[in-house]
């Protein structure tokens, strides 16, 4: 795999336009912004991965958000879901720093790539089962063109169903069951990457309790520890 690829792949995600309800939306939210940030120049396109190519851990969301990364272009950046992912990120060795600003504000990801099912914000954070099938490319090239990779974190239950679908098909996980999603959950083949599911840290998550940083935090030293152990 060449940087080349990769660049190649992040300028494809960019400029997509599968989905034109989304690509309106997005356009729409960029030209209305919320009134905390008019001075911002909306990202407003489709965003792409964060993080190196010759990382070993793939983070996977479910989209960009309306005011967050479609407003920053970078993912998790922006919003209160990045506050709580960076700082278990940062106190994990997988970032630099624990927030996350704007794309000039130094961060920077540490053996992990960010990734999402969908790259473009949808309407009230839920994209439609087409706009899901619509991305799943880039999400499976994503993977393609992560030599190192050892491990997934899926963000959710939608991003845990697409990662647990693109594990099939990879004949990274053939158990005939299906998992039932579960924060915390780890599959893991002799020889394959694993795959460890968390709750989102969406705010409905984080305010009602459901996902606490402390919980957060665990899953991803959790992927830390998978890391270093060899894979049998």
């Amino acid at each position: 795999m060449s940087s080349a690829e990769w660049e190649t792949l992040q300028r494809r995600i960019v400029a997509c336009q599968r989905c034109p309800r989304l690509r309106t939306f997005c356009q729409e939210i960029a030209q209305r912004k919320r009134r905390a940030y008019q001075e911002w120049d909306y990202w407003g396109h489709p965003v792409p991965n964060f993080g190196e190519p010759d990382a070993e851990l793939l983070i996977v969301g479910l989209a960009p958000a309306a005011h967050g990364a479609n407003r920053t272009g970078r993912m998790f950046t922006g919003d209160r879901s990045g506050d709580v992912l960076y700082r278990a990120l940062y106190e994990t060795g997988f970032a630099t720093q624990p927030s996350s600003v704007s794309r000039e504000d130094g961060l920077r990801l540490r053996n992990a790539v960010i990734t999402a099912v969908v790259h473009c914000a949808p309407p009230q954070n839920r994209p439609t089962r087409e706009e899901i099938a619509a991305c799943r490319d880039f999400l499976e090239q994503t993977v393609r063109l992560l030599p190192r990779l050892q491990g997934v974190v899926a963000l959710g239950a939608i991003a845990f169903a697409e990662c647990l679908r693109l594990f099939r098909q990879r004949r990274w996980w053939t158990a005939p069951q299906t998992p039932k999603f579960a924060h915390g959950l780890l599959l893991h083949s002799p020889g394959a990457p694993f795959l460890l599911a968390s709750y989102h840290p969406s705010q409905q998550n984080t305010f009602t309790g459901r996902l606490t940083p402390v919980m957060l935090r665990e899953v991803f030293a959790r992927a830390a520890s998978l890391l270093h152990q060899p894979l049998e």
